[in-house]
């Protein structure tokens, strides 16, 4: 596989099968994936691998949270607060095709609550990454985070897994804070689910548009 073919197949999956990833691999990826860009060689990231009965802890303790109604003041605003056309319509577009795929009305709330919910059991996937950085960091080193996990990503579609970048996991920065043992000076960025496809799972058969180039690419000669 090159790497056009590994960015054309890459994608967010949510619906895992339960088959387990061999350690060793997961921590190959992970190394392999700290040669991306990073300014003045900063190298910002740190990653946490979760898998086994940690991972059964970590989702049991979720479900118990979710179930409660509990919530934390999430480590940072996910989307802008104010977020304008065209990416507020984008945004909508994908959810309602993604509520299409898994047959969930747009008026039945309980149910999309409940689909929603499954992000925080990795929908299913019996490995995650967690991404934390030094809260002394800004823009600039955050998009080195973007590049190690593209990297990441990229790597695990080429060893025949899939993944699920997960920002939502920013919503619960003490809980994963506390379960990981993360010091008080970094702060979450993300989790990633990783493992294998569940083919069968409608919300895989979901392929997000991209916006024509005349939106965003200008050529200068």
């Amino acid at each position: 596989m090159d790497v056009t073919e590994a960015i054309a197949a890459r994608r967010s999956v949510r619906g895992f099968l339960d088959t387990p990833v061999d350690p060793t691999l997961l921590h190959d990826l992970a190394i392999k994936a700290s040669r991306a860009a990073t300014g003045g060689n900063l190298q910002p990231w740190h990653i946490a691998i979760v898998q086994g009965e940690a991972m059964a802890r970590l989702k049991a303790i979720m479900a118990e949270k979710i179930g409660s109604g509990t919530a934390e003041a999430p480590a940072y605003d996910i989307y802008p607060r104010e977020l304008v056309s065209p990416y507020r319509d984008r945004r909508y577009a994908v959810g309602e095709a993604m509520y299409a795929h898994i047959g969930i009305p747009r008026d039945d709330k309980a149910a999309r609550r409940e689909w929603f919910a499954q992000n925080f059991q990795f929908f299913g996937a019996p490995a995650a990454y967690f991404c934390t950085v030094d809260k002394r960091m800004g823009p600039p080193q955050w998009s080195d985070l973007g590049m190690y996990l593209q990297n990441l990503m990229l790597l695990a579609v080429e060893a025949g897994l899939a993944t699920c970048p997960q920002e939502c996991w920013a919503m619960y920065p003490e809980t994963i804070g506390t379960f990981l043992g993360t010091s008080e000076d970094r702060m979450l960025f993300c989790g990633m689910a990783i493992g294998y496809e569940d083919k069968s799972a409608p919300a895989n058969a979901l392929r997000t548009a991209r916006a024509d180039e005349a939106e965003w690419l200008t050529t200068i000669r």
